[in-house]
């Protein structure tokens, strides 16, 4: 018990030096008196505040998302956000969202990497296994951060494109290398889940926040999806799949009595960090109205009528929402996998399993097409309307911009006024790097703004 309150101390004081450190990408190192057992590295794993939290703010940028009683000025963050402004903060001691969350939860696993083979009283095995969580984690982490401040991936580019920088260390006295590019990113983030595979555990199921071999897939997935890399992030879906015993939920059954994401059965590798936002109203339509998901995932104040802005916003007192990986995340790069190699069979097989689950055996109705870019088409929205609010949407936004399949998206006041636009291949789709973060770094290049 003495070690736990000790343990608290140490993430309070990691806390306070996220925001008093000199440099934002260097937080408080570990505490080297504390994390001295093997034991104390695996519950330094166990900080959900840090490790399983992904930043809500993604799901501000996204097109699905309305603020109906936005009044200006606003100083909000996720408002900000909302609005694509340049920076979400100006003042220079302010955190830097989400860039510091990120780097934040980076420093916790580099402190496992950089300790745990000194920690005592365990295991070699053990040793090793914690080492491949930090590396797993440390990955998703990048792949966030690459997918901000990184331009979409192109392979044609993506060895000059600059990303972030590729941290190793949880040593506040070294030097922050430079931006390394987005290929770079990528490279790390593959070689990181390769590497941890093999010491992985085979099950999670007791804690999903942790990591497995069944999570390293589900990671490798989506990285190869954003990469444009379909049949690699296929192979790596299914092997998620067929590695765990993550299954998706049927709404028509009753749900899971324990909601908590650690123990969701259709959670793979669990994130936090939900917010109740409002869906915009042509979003809101998409769904059918015999649709499950309607009641699952959302509340209504008008009957889900969906005739005003503000009726109905997600709802996390039924499911938590998982920003993590999951069962249907992977069933859904299968199928656009699938669809975009022109196996439309699979690719409908696959919605159709996730479909199956949503809607009473009395409204459900197959999708059936033999047109390869419709059936894409259906993939697409089934993804838009399976993963919302997950801080997802964001990404495929991007990717589906550079493809040429994003349309301008506007942004109004309470009352109605058009107040902000992001037009299609807007610079905008890649984050500024926070003013927080350039002030110590003034010789790094700021990622281009203006349209």
């Amino acid at each position: 018990m003495k070690y736990k309150y000790c343990y608290k101390y140490i993430l309070s004081i990691c806390c306070i030096m996220l925001i008093a450190c000199d440099d934002y990408l260097d937080i408080d190192p570990k505490g080297k008196t504390t994390l001295v057992t093997v034991e104390h590295y695996d519950q330094w794993l166990n900080d959900l505040e840090v490790l399983g939290y992904v930043d809500f703010r993604l799901d501000f940028l996204g097109d699905n998302v309305d603020i109906s009683t936005l009044t200006l000025p606003t100083t909000v963050t996720h408002y900000l956000a909302y609005l694509w402004e340049e920076q979400y903060n100006s003042s220079t001691t302010a955190n830097p969202h989400p860039w510091g969350d990120h780097y934040a939860s980076i420093n916790k696993y580099n402190s496992v990497l950089v300790g745990i083979d000194d920690a005592t009283e365990g295991t070699e095995e053990k040793r090793n296994s914690l080492k491949a969580e930090a590396l797993l984690g440390r990955a998703l982490e990048y792949l966030y951060l690459v997918n901000e401040y990184g331009p979409v991936y192109n392979s044609t580019t993506a060895d000059e494109d600059l990303s972030v920088p590729f941290v190793t260390s949880n040593d506040v006295g070294e030097s922050i290398p430079s931006r390394a590019t987005v290929q770079d990113i990528y490279e790390h983030i593959i070689d990181d889940i390769e590497t941890a595979i093999p010491d992985l555990p085979t099950d999670n199921s007791t804690n999903r926040f942790r990591g497995s071999v069944a999570a390293a897939y589900s990671v490798l997935a989506r990285t190869y999806l954003y990469m444009g890399e379909y049949t690699m992030a296929a192979q790596n879906a299914q092997r998620a799949l067929d590695n765990g015993d993550a299954a998706i939920i049927d709404f028509n059954e009753p749900l899971p009595a324990q909601k908590l994401l650690s123990l969701r059965p259709d959670v793979i590798y669990a994130r936090q960090g939900g917010f109740g936002v409002e869906g915009t109203l042509d979003f809101m339509r998409m769904y059918d109205p015999n649709d499950l998901r309607i009641v699952m995932f959302y509340a209504s104040f008008n009957g889900y009528s969906f005739t005003e802005r503000g009726d109905s916003f997600v709802n996390y007192s039924i499911l938590d929402g998982n920003r993590g990986t999951s069962a249907q995340e992977m069933k859904l790069i299968i199928a656009e996998s699938a669809a975009r190699n022109g196996d439309l069979s699979t690719a409908l097989q696959q919605l159709n399993d996730i479909r199956m689950n949503r809607f009473s055996e009395s409204d459900y109705e197959e999708l059936e097409s033999t047109d390869q870019e419709m059936v894409l088409d259906l993939v697409l929205k089934e993804r838009a309307l399976e993963l919302p609010f997950n801080g997802l949407r964001w990404f495929d936004m991007r990717r589906l911009d550079k493809e040429g399949k994003m349309s301008t998206i506007q942004r109004y006041l309470g009352n109605g006024e058009l107040i902000s636009t992001l037009s299609p291949n807007s610079p905008k789709y890649t984050l500024q790097i926070p003013v927080q973060v350039m002030v110590y770094h003034p010789d790094w290049i700021q990622n281009p703004w203006e349209e």
